[in-house]
């Protein structure tokens, strides 16, 4: 093996060149840090550096007699490269190593290649992952780990793969096993409680909407929760199918389901944003202006714009099978849900949907909660009681509808196990919450005339007018 032809690079970028004769016999070690890039090993050096290990079969495909090799360290933090959408791990030290090997790709080697990467002990919530940069992942290229297999250690981590190409050790945030288990379990007793008291939910409803059919306000309230309730229904129902299916479902039933559960999830989001509307509608602008067809309007955009989102999401062919595993490669569950190719989807359609109707709906309820201090401030509200009831009204469809799920966001690659428990019980529990709040809300109508928000809004009409 031939010294250094050549060492040196710009800020961020260390190369070394070797020149190495196809007659070699033995592997090939190099060794790199961050600080000080790729050199000649140095043996007296234990967990201080990294090591890369060339087998022997490289060269010997080689038809010249010398070939050139390229090793590079990277350190994409000050080159700013090497940026995955959405990425959830962390480079090892931002340190990206490329190796290159004559003018050929190397792939499908039978003798891999190893490259040690130090490092002390981990926290115990990261677990390490040997991958590469693939170009064709995604829309601008992303990490992968195919051909890679990890081998943690006390001084560091070994990966063996079979090509070459520019690899590093992602940390990702540790997905227990056991807690996942855990929680798929929290959410399947959760949905299927859920799914009973929706049904109780819907009951109750009715009967407040047969009870009172005099009182057109109530009626629409009952009409616009009946209909959050039934996306809540429906979509606790897709996760209880989804969770008890097997591996190797069929794929046009997988994709079924999958587009299924997801047009459940945005009908359940944009029943909460109609909420939020209908609040501000109330409490805002004039108040009991009559809107021909309303409830069925609502309906139409509820039910209708989630089925034009997962028809167009559909013909992209963004439904499969989707795997909830640990980073060991142990698989959790089978899903029938959006898949890892078309991941971008979810967090158009599901991630940024929901944060623009939780920003609205933050919105609504500082607005409603400065309109209902207003109101009492003139008198409408007689007694506490009332207060306390329009604010409930307020808190209910913030909190219980929007926070609960405004947790996935501080869940985000399951760094946070109280978070993922907290945002999976509450979630799965939503069915219950909502009944709760709804009995509390009207179930005293069967005792009074009018109810608090009934007596709100015809006080204002009748101030208005005065004014005028």
């Amino acid at each position: 093996m031939a010294g250094p032809a050549l060492r040196g690079g710009l800020a961020g970028r260390k190369v070394l060149l070797l020149n190495i004769s196809r007659a070699v016999t033995r592997d090939v070690l190099i060794s790199f840090s961050p600080a000080e890039g790729p050199r000649a090993p140095n043996m007296t050096e234990h967990g201080k550096a990294g090591k890369i290990q060339l087998p022997t079969e490289i060269f010997r495909s080689l038809s010249s007699q010398t070939v050139r090799v390229v090793v590079t360290v990277l350190n994409i933090h000050q080159l700013g490269m090497f940026k995955e959408v959405n990425q959830t791990g962390q480079v090892l030290d931002h340190t990206v190593v490329g190796i290159t090997v004559g003018e050929t790709s190397m792939s499908g080697l039978q003798d891999p290649v190893q490259l040690t990467f130090a490092h002390g002990e981990l926290p115990h919530a990261v677990t390490p992952q040997c991958v590469f940069w693939d170009p064709s992942k995604g829309v601008a290229g992303g990490w992968s780990s195919s051909g890679c297999a990890t081998q943690p250690g006390d001084n560091g981590t070994i990966c063996s793969c079979d090509h070459l190409t520019f690899f590093t050790l992602l940390l990702n945030p540790a997905l227990d096993g056991s807690m996942a288990r855990a929680l798929m379990a929290v959410a399947t007793a959760g949905c299927a409680v859920a799914v009973a008291f929706s049904i109780f939910t819907i009951a109750f409803c009715i009967f407040l909407r047969c009870r009172f059919r005099s009182e057109e306000t109530l009626r629409i309230n009952l009409g616009l929760h009946m209909n959050l309730v039934g996306s809540l229904l429906l979509l606790n129902l897709a996760f209880l199918l989804n969770s008890g299916l097997p591996g190797g479902t069929q794929p046009r039933t997988c994709k079924a389901l999958g587009g299924l559960t997801h047009y459940c999830l945005l009908c359940c989001f944009t029943w909460m944003a109609l909420e939020g509307c209908h609040l501000y509608l109330l409490f805002v602008k004039v108040l009991g202006t009559y809107i021909h067809h309303y409830l069925a309007k609502l309906c139409l955009v509820g039910w209708g714009f989630p089925a034009l989102v997962v028809v167009v999401a559909g013909v992209i062919g963004s439904y499969g099978e989707y795997s909830i595993q640990t980073m060991d490669h142990q698989v959790i569950a089978h899903l029938c849900w959006i898949t890892s190719k078309h991941l971008l989807v979810h967090y158009i359609t599901n991630c940024g949907y929901f944060g623009l109707i939780f920003l609205f709906n933050m919105a609504v309820f500082g607005v409603v909660t400065q309109k209902s201090c207003c109101l009492k401030g003139t008198g409408a509200m007689q007694s506490d009681r009332k207060a306390w009831k329009v604010a409930l009204v307020a808190v209910g469809l913030f909190c219980l509808l929007g926070a609960t799920w405004a947790l996935a966001f501080l869940t985000h690659g399951t760094s946070s196990a109280s978070m993922l428990y907290l945002f999976t019980i509450l979630n799965s529990l939503q069915g219950i919450f909502i009944f709760i709040w709804l009995v509390i809300l009207y179930y005293p109508k069967t005792k009074e005339t009018t109810g608090s928000l009934s007596h709100i809004i015809r006080h204002d009409k009748t101030t208005t007018a005065s004014q005028d």
